[in-house]
């Protein structure tokens, strides 16, 4: 018998016992049904706590490219959700966006009414050569590895984004342009302009470009090269996006030269792996976690170079966040979140041989698979997405304890907290070795006892 998970959801509170993973039958059965189901029968049973405030999660829809009818009331179809790999709230908290990588598309949705508001195409040819200014094609000494007549007409995949200006531009990383398989010539990075929802100007960058973040003085835009071991900084002090220009590329350890068989998997061949990154509150440093090793490198923000690397945590760190003095993060491979004071961190040097070894982290095992974590402004919560094990974590971030889990569509992997931390959204991308998973946005209401 098959369970009607979404309405157990709504009923069961966080603390009670919770089911097997939300996702889509295989095959057309779930087409036929004409519902979104699971396809597992075992229960899994987790007796969990509610935490000093937090309630529950409780799920109020699922925005899915799997099923076309589907008939709970919850689930709805939506095919621009096409491996959906992030997403990013707007500043005020009224939209957010889902980066949907393999549709080209970055899905613009209503916070309030769950509906989509717009689809902004990343795609590129003679109609919106303006775009790119005097038609520049690359970024530092990047080259082609391709012959084309037009390098800026092309399709882009999103991966992740982030707000510069305070909420006016969200800028947004293309993991490569369609017709560079490999990911080894320039990428580029779309700047959108959110009041009017459309791209403004599209600039070139380093290969395979995944993380980006602005600092919170608003000076500068970093994104970090998952695919050579390099990052660039943008001066984005200005309020013109043409004006906007590169100011350092930086090299962590080695650089990688662009040179892979055609049976590469750039997801894996990529050195360091830099993904997390994030400027130190007072812009002085920045962070980049190295999930291809160990460690966090740091780069010096006066000098703009790379002095060292933080060891002694887990490795394989996937995302990085600060939050009310404290570093907090998620190692992918160990299924762990850890955090640490910025201030101890920082209180020893770095040695002789550029290493500062820093062993006091708080730790939480999460799961299998522990991707993307966001916390509530006041730090009193962490959630993690875990993607092995199809689940949300909710962690009390002080005693470093898990607190409740929730069951989420195979393999989530992005997610974001409303401003103000009322709405959780996740992106579940799916694995192209585990078919008919994935294509899932999920939206749950945080519900804490104050309210």
């Amino acid at each position: 018998m098959r369970l009607n998970l979404f309405a157990l959801l709504r009923v069961i509170p966080i603390g009670a016992l919770l089911f097997s993973t939300i996702s889509c039958s295989n095959g057309n059965a779930a087409e036929s049904e004409g519902k979104v189901a699971s396809p597992e029968d075992s229960i899994r049973k987790v007796q969990l706590v509610e935490g000093p405030n937090f309630k529950e999660l409780k799920l109020v829809k699922v925005i899915q490219s799997r099923t076309m009818a589907p008939k709970d009331p919850l689930a709805v179809y939506e095919p621009a959700v096409n491996s959906p790999k992030s997403v990013t709230y707007s500043k005020d908290g009224s939209k957010f966006y889902v980066n949907s990588l393999e549709g080209y598309t970055t899905i613009v949705f209503d916070s309030k009414t769950l509906e989509k508001l717009k689809e902004i195409r990343h795609e590129f040819n003679e109609s919106n050569n303006a775009l790119f200014k005097d038609n520049v094609n690359t970024a530092f000494d990047y080259k082609f590895k391709q012959e084309r007549k037009e390098y800026n007409h092309f399709l882009g995949k999103p991966v992740e984004s982030c707000l510069s200006h305070n909420g006016k531009y969200l800028w947004v990383t293309y993991y490569r342009r369609n017709w560079d398989p490999k990911a080894e010539s320039p990428s580029a990075i779309a700047i959108i302009d959110t009041e009017t929802d459309q791209i403004v100007r599209v600039m070139p960058s380093g290969p395979l470009p995944k993380m980006i973040t602005c600092s919170s003085d608003n000076k500068y835009i970093a994104v970090t090269h998952w695919g050579d071991n390099t990052v660039g900084l943008i001066d984005v002090s200005g309020k013109n996006p043409m004006e906007f220009s590169y100011v350092a590329h930086i090299v962590v350890d080695k650089r990688l030269e662009m040179d892979f068989s055609a049976d590469s998997d750039r997801d894996s061949e990529c050195g360091n792996c830099l993904r997390g990154t994030v400027f130190t509150p007072d812009n002085s440093k920045l962070l980049i976690a190295k999930m291809g090793g160990e460690g966090i490198a740091v780069i010096d923000m006066e000098t703009k170079t790379y002095i060292g690397t933080i060891t002694g945590a887990y490795a394989n760190l996937r995302h990085l966040v600060i939050n009310n003095g404290y570093l907090m993060m998620s190692s992918n491979r160990f299924g762990v979140v850890q955090k640490a004071k910025l201030e101890d961190i920082f209180a020893q040097g770095f040695d002789d041989n550029s290493k500062l070894v820093f062993k006091k982290w708080e730790t939480v095992t999460v799961g299998p698979g522990a991707r993307t974590i966001d916390v509530t402004d006041d730090g009193k919560y962490i959630f993690a997405c875990v993607n092995d094990a199809y689940k949300v974590v909710v962690i009390d971030a002080l005693s470093m304890t898990k607190i409740a889990e929730v069951d989420a569509a195979k393999f989530p992997v992005g997610m974001a907290l409303s401003p103000d931390g009322k709405q959780l959204v996740t992106t579940s991308q799916g694995k192209d070795s585990v078919p008919n998973t994935g294509n899932t946005v999920m939206v749950f209401e945080v519900v804490y006892k104050e309210n």
